[in-house]
């Protein structure tokens, strides 16, 4: 992504179009303030879902990623790509930071961030900010967090090593990040043309063929250690697919997320980092 002029870091224009005019999170697809797939273990899926399961499903998601942190009580978090800041919201009232800022790229996404979350930033000021900026060029100080975490935003990033040079630049020594996000599980040159024939977003350019190698190889580049991969697929897929079957027909491309987690084109990974507490 390009450097940012005075008026703001430089969208790419798929991002710019899915996140602007329209309030995602106010979407029967998402809602609760939340934008994500979704982590679906504890829901039974049996049975017809509704939208408390769908809102819990996206809070789970939050829960799952921010308890690779733990412990949590009094530090500094950032997140990459804070969207609407359920998920922000998630980290302050159940982790116990001392703060959390959250940042996006998009204005019109933190003017809604701003909205929603008004009450927890009148009860509890300064623990938590939104800043705008690009995960390839942060606008914050070397070491200015102890704890970094981003959930579904690495697909749209344009350069995962500048991603993670900036990543490791603003965690203190000792600092942990997570990454929780769809990757392409192996470097098959063929799985980016497969995903854009089955994924109208991968076709649109909106969603990066990423995979979860180059994020590893370019967190461990970036001079981060202790990266692991793990994959939450199983606990992903099949209930976000459960849930659009109540709004799309088999066949149709969102119902696809499923079928390329089959053939094996895609994958949902949380990836663990930590910054060295003492450097050469």
């Amino acid at each position: 992504m390009a450097q940012g002029s005075a008026r703001g870091p430089a969208m790419f224009p798929a991002v710019q179009e899915a996140y602007g005019p329209s309030d995602l999170g106010s979407m029967p697809l998402f809602g609760g303030g939340f934008i994500n797939f979704g982590y679906w273990r504890d829901t039974d899926l049996d049975r017809p879902l509704e939208e408390a399961d769908r809102v819990r499903s996206q809070h789970d998601m939050y829960r799952q990623v921010l308890a690779t942190l733990a412990p949590t009580g009094g530090l500094r978090a950032l997140e990459v790509g804070c969207g609407l800041g359920a998920g922000a919201a998630v980290a302050v009232e159940e982790y116990g930071f001392a703060h959390v800022t959250g940042m996006d790229i998009h204005p019109e996404q933190l003017a809604r961030a701003e909205r929603r979350n008004s009450g927890l930033l009148g009860r509890s000021p300064g623990r938590l900010r939104f800043a705008r900026g690009a995960a390839e060029s942060m606008p914050f100080d070397d070491g200015a967090f102890d704890c970094l975490y981003s959930i579904e935003a690495a697909q749209h990033f344009r350069d995962l090593g500048a991603f993670a040079r900036e990543a490791a630049r603003v965690l203190r020594p000792g600092g942990r990040a997570v990454v929780a996000s769809f990757f392409v599980p192996d470097g098959d040159p063929a799985r980016p043309g497969r995903l854009a024939e089955l994924l109208d977003t991968f076709a649109t350019g909106l969603d990066v063929a990423h995979t979860v190698p180059e994020l590893v190889g370019s967190l461990e580049g970036a001079g981060l250690t202790s990266v692991h991969a793990a994959s939450i697929g199983e606990s992903v897929w099949p209930g976000w697919d459960r849930w659009l079957s109540a709004m799309w027909e088999p066949g149709t491309w969102p119902r696809n997320f499923l079928r390329a987690f089959g053939e094996g084109s895609l994958d949902y990974y949380t990836v663990t980092a930590q910054r060295p507490a003492r450097e050469r």
